[in-house]
């Protein structure tokens, strides 16, 4: 059965990156290969896009960042059942270079980051999945280790925490992982105690593992995955390895990370390298051991999607414009090449 995707993308040339995409794109997907893109929203550098659940004529909510500066921006759309996107408004997002956002699960709150300016803001929304008053606002204050990527907070992902509904905050520049509680209003209240400081390794992308007692976090600036574990009200880390294979060399920086519903594999990006590193976990003894690293077949692999039937995972290559296929098979952890789509400058993947 055919899947709809929708993309982010770059639409400029910016220091990190040659962007030429038009904006949000949508997509079908058919277990071998990506097609029928499509521009759905022009926007500029809708670098993250999310998607939520939307009410019963088959409408749902999408949400991206627009990463520009000095002030980025968030845009709410509303997806009719035939995939057309209609623009329902849009907010600063507080901040130089937005990018990410997540949707509240269960409540009427979309969280967005800068990475620019290290700043997070939370909106009330509509009914109707449009974007409401700020409830809250807060600007990280500091530096990391590294003086030439750590100068200042650089918010890099936000996340829920499927246990307190806290919100998780990846802070790069300032080489933390932070909680937020977050009241039904929408404010926030930093949860000091609960901070996990990773410090130069450089905090990018975290992903929940499906027991909500462990957390998997990949770090950019020195090609580590570490292992959180949730002992009482707060994580802490218990394992950091490498997302490299035995004899890499050269500049790598990884990106994403996610868990298979099963829990027992861990996949990461790696730029550079440009490989997925296949990793097998262990919720018992809250260890990874990296069992593959696979060639993703394109360059600077940024979001990694596995497919909602299990079996297939996607790879968005920004700088060599596809998203590359592969069949999974999870007992043995095998990633096999099906092939690659042509799609300009590919940065966020999501099934509707």
């Amino acid at each position: 059965m055919a899947r709809e995707l929708l993309i982010g993308t770059y639409t400029e040339t910016l220091p990190h990156v040659d962007g030429h995409a038009e904006g949000v794109l949508s997509a079908s997907f058919d277990g071998t290969a990506v097609s029928d893109v499509a521009v759905a929203a022009r926007v500029t550098n809708p670098s993250w896009v999310a998607v939520a659940p939307g009410d019963a004529a088959g409408s749902v909510s999408v949400y991206a960042v627009s990463e520009t500066e000095p002030d980025g921006r968030v845009v709410a759309f509303a997806r009719a059942a035939d995939g057309a996107l209609t623009e329902l408004g849009s907010a600063s997002s507080g901040g130089a270079s937005p990018a990410h956002l997540v949707v509240h699960p269960e409540r009427r709150l979309l969280v967005t980051g800068t990475y620019g300016s290290g700043t997070v803001s939370v909106y009330a929304l509509g009914s109707d999945g449009s974007l409401g008053e700020r409830t809250a606002f807060i600007q990280h204050e500091g530096r990391g280790p590294d003086p030439d990527r750590q100068e200042g907070p650089h918010v890099h992902q936000l996340s829920i925490d499927p246990v307190t509904g806290d919100v998780v905050v990846v802070d790069l520049g300032l080489g933390e992982v932070r909680w937020y509680r977050l009241s039904d209003a929408g404010s926030l209240a930093l949860r000091p105690g609960a901070t996990v400081v990773i410090g130069s390794a450089g905090p990018r992308h975290l992903a929940f593992h499906p027991d909500g007692a462990h957390a998997l976090l990949v770090n950019e600036l020195d090609s580590s995955i570490d292992v959180l574990r949730r002992e009482g009200d707060r994580f802490v880390r218990v394992q950091s390895t490498t997302t490299r294979a035995d004899g890499a060399t050269g500049d790598n920086a990884p990106a994403a990370v996610c868990v298979t519903a099963s829990g027992t594999t861990v996949l990461a990006s790696n730029r550079g390298d440009d490989t997925i590193a296949v990793f097998a976990f262990d919720p018992d003894d809250s260890r990874l051991t990296l069992v593959a690293s696979v060639p993703v077949g394109g360059r600077s692999p940024r979001d990694l999607v596995i497919a909602p039937d299990g079996d297939r995972v996607l790879a968005a290559c920004q700088d060599s414009d596809e998203v590359t296929v592969f069949a999974f098979d999870e007992p043995t952890r095998t990633l096999t090449p099906l092939g690659a789509s042509p799609v300009p400058t590919p940065v966020r993947l999501v099934f509707v």
